[in-house]
């Protein structure tokens, strides 16, 4: 299973990113130039929410599981995914890599 730390190495690896940890909720914020990226939700199992097109994120939705509408997100452009292990790493770097890009197209 994926853990924190290697999910916080790869979305810093992408660019100029922030991290907020808001310790109370267990919640970690992304962000590039103040577009929110992704949150990480601690717990067992981790949960990340991701920016996503939102006809794929349908997609996504009926293909897997554990991918569902964005928690406390807007349901037509986020996803959560929860880490159980259903989706390859690969794959999930894929998910982020184009919800980092998504939140740069907003700039």
């Amino acid at each position: 299973m994926l853990d924190q730390k290697t999910i916080e190495k790869y979305i810093n690896s992408l660019g100029v990113v922030s991290k907020e940890e808001i310790s109370d909720e267990g919640i970690i914020l992304f962000k590039t130039d103040d577009k929110l990226v992704g949150v990480i939700e601690l717990g067992s199992p981790l949960r990340l929410s991701l920016r996503c097109d939102p006809e794929l994120a349908i997609l996504l939705r009926e293909k897997y599981e554990t991918i569902m509408p964005g928690h406390k997100l807007n349901h037509k452009f986020w996803n959560t995914i929860v880490l159980t292990g259903q989706i390859d790493w690969p794959e999930i770097q894929g998910f982020i890599r184009l919800s980092y890009d998504l939140a740069h197209d907003q700039l």
